[in-house]
Parts: C-alpha cells; sequence; structure tokens
C-alpha cells in the first residue's frame, strides 16, 4: 500500500514509484513537448526544497485564504455527500486533487457519519485515465455508481473533458456506469459536474509541489510502465523534512470544522457555470490572437495553473489584474526569481495568466 507521506488512513496512491532520470533541462523538455517529440508525461524535471522566502509566502498566502478554502472544502463534501451517497468513493486525481481528496475524506467521516474511501490515480491529457488502477478500485468492491473524481480546480476544462471522455469509453468497454463528472472547489472554466465556487482565488496548495501532495511527483507514463501497471510517479522522501502535507490537511480540516453552516450555496457569489465557460472561450480567443499562440496548451488562465507554469515549465510571460494584490505576491516573486516578464492587465477576467514560451523561442 503506498500513501506517500500521509496517514495510510487518509489515502492510498494507486501509483508505481519508479526512478527517473532528470537529464533534461527545462528549455530542452519544452521543446521536446512542443515539437511532438516527446509527450510531457513521459519527463519530469527535478524538483527544489522549497527557499524559506518561498515558504513565507506560502503560509501568507494560506493564511489569506485559509477560511474561504476551508468553507468551500466543507460545501464540496457536503455537494459529494447529496449526490453519491454517504459511503461515496473519493477518487482524486494526482496530484493537485489530492489534497483536496484527503480533505474531503475527514469531513465526510467527521460529519456526515459515512466511510467513504479515497483513492488517487493519474489521468494525463491526451493520454486519458489509468485504467488499471479504476480496475482495481472497482476489483475492491466498490460500487461504480460511488466513485467521485475530485480535483482542485478547473482552468480551461482541459482535464474535465479528458476525465468525461476517458470515462464514458470505460463504462463502454466495462459494462460500468461510473459517473464521468469532475468535482472541483472553483470552476474556473464551468466545466465541472459539482464545484463549491467559479471564483479565482489562490488554493495554496497549488503554489508548492510535492511537499504539499504526500512527497509524490506529478504522474508519468513512459517506457518503465509496463501494460498491467499503475501510472508512474516519483517519491521524493528526500523532502521529509520540508513536508506540510498532513499540516495542510489538518489545519483546513479544522478551519472547516470551525465554520459548520456557514459555507455559501454553490455558485452564489459566481458566475452560472455557463457563464464562466462563455468567458473562459472568449478569452482564450482574444489571448491566442493577442499573443501570437496557436496552441492553447500554451495559455494557462487562473492563479493555480499559472502558478504552475512558473513552477516547471519556460514561461514567457506573466499577466495579473493588479500586480499589488496579494493574492498574486507568490507570483510575481517566482516571476522576478526567473527573470520572466509581468504584465498588468486590468481586463484580465482571472487574477493572473501564464503565457509559456513557444519551442521556436525556447
Amino acid at each position: 500500500m503506498f500513501t506517500g507521506s500521509y496517514r495510510p488512513q487518509d489515502v492510498e496512491f494507486l501509483l508505481k514509484p519508479i526512478t527517473v532520470e532528470f537529464s533534461v533541462d527545462l528549455a530542452r523538455k519544452e521543446a521536446l513537448i512542443q515539437s511532438g517529440e516527446r509527450h510531457y508525461s513521459e519527463m519530469l524535471s527535478s524538483e527544489l526544497a522549497p527557499s524559506g522566502e518561498y515558504l513565507a509566502l506560502f503560509h501568507r498566502a494560506h493564511a489569506m485564504n485559509r477560511d474561504r478554502l476551508a468553507r468551500d472544502c466543507l460545501l464540496l463534501a457536503r455537494l459529494l455527500v447529496e449526490h453519491y451517497g454517504r459511503d461515496f468513493t473519493v477518487v482524486s486525481l494526482a496530484r493537485a486533487g489530492t489534497p483536496i481528496g484527503v480533505i474531503v475524506l475527514h469531513l465526510s467521516r467527521k460529519l456526515f457519519g459515512g466511510c467513504p474511501s479515497h483513492y488517487s490515480i493519474s489521468i494525463i491529457r491526451d493520454r486519458g485515465i489509468d485504467t488499471i488502477a479504476l480496475k482495481e478500485i472497482l476489483g475492491r468492491g466498490h460500487r461504480p455508481e460511488s466513485i467521485a473524481f475530485v480535483d482542485g480546480w478547473t482552468g480551461k476544462g482541459v482535464i474535465s473533458r479528458e476525465l468525461s471522455q476517458a470515462v464514458a469509453d470505460f463504462n463502454q468497454n466495462e459494462g460500468t456506469r461510473i459517473d464521468p463528472g469532475l468535482n472541483v472547489l472553483t470552476d474556473l472554466a464551468g466545466s465541472a459536474a459539482r464545484a463549491a465556487s467559479g471564483d479565482d482565488y489562490l488554493i495554496a496548495s497549488s503554489i508548492l509541489n510535492s511537499t504539499i501532495s504526500g512527497l509524490v511527483s506529478r504522474s508519468i507514463l513512459n517506457a518503465a510502465i509496463g501494460p498491467s501497471d499503475y501510472h508512474g510517479c516519483v517519491f521524493f522522501d528526500q523532502f521529509a523534512p520540508y513536508d506540510l502535507s498532513r499540516w495542510f490537511v489538518d489545519d483546513v480540516v479544522q478551519a472547516a470544522l470551525a465554520c459548520v453552516g456557514c459555507e455559501e450555496t454553490p455558485q452564489k457569489t459566481s458566475r452560472s457555470p455557463a457563464d464562466q465557460s462563455a468567458v473562459s472561450r472568449a478569452y482564450m480567443r482574444k489571448a491566442m490572437g493577442q499573443f501570437g499562440v496557436a496552441d492553447e496548451n500554451l495559455i494557462k488562465p487562473g492563479i493555480g495553473e499559472a502558478t504552475r507554469v512558473l513552477l516547471r515549465r519556460v514561461p514567457e510571460r506573466v499577466l495579473v489584474r493588479n500586480a499589488l494584490s496579494s493574492r498574486v505576491a507568490h507570483l510575481i516573486a517566482l516571476a522576478l526569481e526567473k527573470n520572466v516578464p509581468i504584465e498588468e492587465d486590468a481586463s484580465l477576467p482571472y487574477h493572473a495568466v501564464s503565457i509559456i514560451k513557444s519551442v521556436s523561442d525556447v
């Protein structure tokens, strides 16, 4: 049983820990991805332990959004119980969905009296979901109808669409009726089945790597993964002294329990999912024309996605609605550290957007 650095009762990663050679630098990796020579899931960049300065930014960001995050986790747990029943099966999408899945699991057990289980599995853009992991979950006796897919947020809706198609294919092949909908804290793309919010706010777990996600890397699908294997990952146990995975879960759960009854109605202060989708599509069309981008995968809207670009891709520029806002302080710090140009655009429908460098410029 592989649980990363989480407690055994928190989650089981249905991933295969493997060893990876971190020999490709970011620029070369970006060129390989964009040229189509290698898929992003075949390679993994080395991670570094977060600096003291960056950890201070993380804690400030978490303190700023802790109560909002706690309320939304509480609301998401309630929505899942209402839709799937108390003994639902949390299937979080590794790795951004993993911390949220653990929090939802704790809240569901403490507040609704059920006994949900939690597995974290891989889904990869253009490669689909890990069907070996899905079959394992079903093989352990979990009802197909009990499976609830959980992630942190939607950006452009790519993963929710990938999930929908992959699960539809799985259902057709296996004769199952798994709900293909994605359940998230905040749905910027208007593509989730259930969401606590549609607002672009900073979910603090998005600004750290493995040290907030059980010391587990993002998922890998390369030659080391056989046809009967789970998708792969790297376990960064050398970062144990910096690990905040359990602390983050416990802190958010504590905050959520303190505000039981104060969670908001879904989408109460946000655009409707249809409006969210229209805003997302309109912005993508505008940005692709404005920056001469032919591949929409090079545009990452929303604070969470924009941060991930700065952590593991080669950014061309970072756009922010307000450079003085505390919401984007960590982005400004990362961009300055990496000498990435920062542009302010008050008309942005998000607090931040990152543009990845095209292969011709890498």
